[in-house]
């Protein structure tokens, strides 16, 4: 039979299985075809189809439907296994970046602060380092005798009180005649000054101190014995004393002496004199280097101790040091004041209006005896004054101070043998009271808080010729007066350090590990639905 001219339509799927190119019937046709009657002429002979049953015919409607089913279910399963594995990897990119941000911004916060550190023009810390800053203040305590007759008469040890603080303002003027070199170093002088400052003092500048005369105590050392008869004239003819009552001004700064006809004090012409020169590295070619002192009075060693270790000039000038600080390691800053170079030990963490710094203070080991630290041993230059070597807890600076008799110590002979307390009766020494230490904001190595305390002492002792020192049983080491130079930022400088330094790096730090956080958190959440997904695929096929 000729088919050429039938039209089909399909249903389901073609061509038919079960039809030939003929025409002829074929047994066992599976699939459930649809043909249109309208496709058949009226000569045309119709197809007679094999009968099946209800039965059949409905087994195979559901085998259809279930493969539309299953169908449409791998296709579901695929996006949803597909999602997530994109996400997976999504979140894996981004814990990937933030797992590089943390070297590269740390990269760029070192960069950044490595710049501003340099001590140049157009710097942060120039802009700090060559103006005055923060306020400088000095805080005076000074002993006053309260026995002067019983230690003259009886040779009774002498008993004191201190009375402060008398406070000035100091370091209130910038650096003066800063000038560039071509080694990466820099000069300056600083300038010194006092401004007397009633609001933080407890009395007033003409209050009256019973104190060591400085003239006696100072010509005592300064000649030798078989002159001592000279200095009994001298103290005789001009009615003077062991002990005097004098101004507060007038013992810190200076006043005319009758004896020696001449101007004394304890810190004579500070207002007129400067601090310097010092030459120090500003970090351009070496950060490491930055602040450094180079060298003093134009000399890179002090030339007053005799040795080349004591000697030494070493590290800053304790303003600044090296920015990214390793607790670890200790600070060294050099002091005029004392004469020497110091180290400072990190001591804790703490918390400077809302700036976290490093507290580094000064080992007790500073002022000990060589006995203890050998490394003083350069120090001792005078056998009997101390002891042979033996005292612990001051340091004679005769060698700067034109051979007077001036010694540094901590206040009230923190750290010091016990004799110190037993020669000069009503000194209560205590650690957090008299210590020095420094605050530093260990990313910059900005100096942000500092208390600097020290004690001058001068020396007396035993005379069968002088009067006023015969009953004087053996050579005392008398604390005359004790300071604490201090500084600490203000609150606008504490909010701009914050804003522009510190939130910037907080910044990147939390940016750093959200990143890495959520990536992380993305990534495990994805995996872990990846194999809920593909265990419930596997579940239903085997069902």
């Amino acid at each position: 039979m000729d088919l050429s001219h039938t039209t089909r339509k399909v249903g389901v799927c073609a061509p038919l299985p079960g039809l030939s190119s003929t025409g002829s019937q074929s047994d066992g046709i599976a699939l459930p075809v649809l043909l249109s009657s309208a496709a058949w002429n009226t000569n045309a002979v119709k197809l007679q189809h094999t009968p099946q049953t209800e039965t059949e015919e409905q087994a195979a409607k559901t085998q259809a439907h279930r493969g539309r089913r299953e169908t449409h279910t791998t296709m579901g399963c695929c996006n949803r296994r597909c999602g997530l594995i994109a996400g997976a990897v999504v979140g894996a990119l981004v814990a990937v970046l933030g797992g590089i941000l943390i070297p590269v911004g740390d990269i760029i916060i070192q960069r950044t602060v490595n710049q501003e550190a340099v001590i140049e023009p157009g710097t942060t810390a120039y802009d700090n380092w060559a103006a005055a800053g923060a306020k400088v203040y000095r805080q005076f305590w000074l002993f006053e005798v309260k026995n002067p007759l019983e230690v003259m008469d009886h040779g009774a040890a002498p008993v004191v009180i201190e009375k402060g603080p008398y406070t000035y303002m100091t370091r209130y003027l910038p650096k003066d005649n800063i000038t560039f070199h071509a080694n990466h170093t820099v000069s300056f002088l600083l300038p010194n000054g006092a401004i007397f400052e009633p609001s933080m003092s407890v009395g007033t500048e003409d209050d009256i101190i019973t104190s060591l005369n400085l003239a006696v105590a100072g010509a005592y050392s300064a000649i030798a014995p078989e002159l001592h008869s000279v200095l009994e004239y001298l103290i005789k003819s001009t009615n003077s004393s062991l002990f005097q009552r004098r101004t507060v001004k007038e013992l810190l700064w200076g006043y005319t002496d009758p004896m020696l006809k001449g101007a004394v004090g304890f810190f004579l012409d500070y207002n007129s004199t400067y601090d310097g020169f010092y030459d120090v590295f500003t970090g351009k070619d070496d950060i490491a280097k930055v602040n450094k002192i180079n060298m003093w009075r134009k000399k890179s060693t002090l030339g007053f101790w005799n040795d080349t270790y004591c000697d030494m000039i070493n590290g800053t000038d304790a303003s600044s040091f090296a920015p990214f600080m390793d607790k670890k390691e200790p600070v060294y800053f050099f002091s005029s004041d004392i004469c020497r170079s110091v180290s400072a030990n990190y001591e804790k963490t703490v918390t400077l209006k809302g700036i976290d710094v490093y507290r580094y203070s000064l080992p007790p080991s500073t002022f000990a005896s060589p006995v203890d630290n050998p490394d003083n041993k350069c120090y001792c230059s005078d056998m009997t004054t101390s002891k042979n070597c033996t005292l612990a807890g001051v340091l004679d600076i005769r060698t700067c101070q034109e051979n007077r008799p001036i010694y540094i110590s901590l206040p009230h002979f923190l750290h010091g043998s016990p004799i110190l307390q037993k020669e000069v009766l009503g000194l209560n020494p205590h650690e957090e009271h008299h210590k020095t230490f420094l605050d530093i904001e260990p990313t910059t190595g900005f100096t942000l808080n500092f208390a600097k305390r020290i004690q001058v002492n001068m020396m007396y002792g035993p005379s069968n010729v002088i009067t006023v020192l015969k009953k004087v049983k053996d050579y005392t080491i008398f604390p005359l007066v004790w300071l604490n130079e201090t500084a600490t930022l203000d609150d606008e400088t504490a909010d701009m350090f914050k804003r522009e330094l510190l939130s910037r790096i907080q910044m990147l730090e939390i940016i750093q590990y959200v990143l890495l956080g959520v990536g992380l958190v993305i990534f495990v959440l994805c995996l872990l639905g990846y194999w809920k997904v593909r265990r419930s695929h596997n579940q239903n096929k085997l069902a």
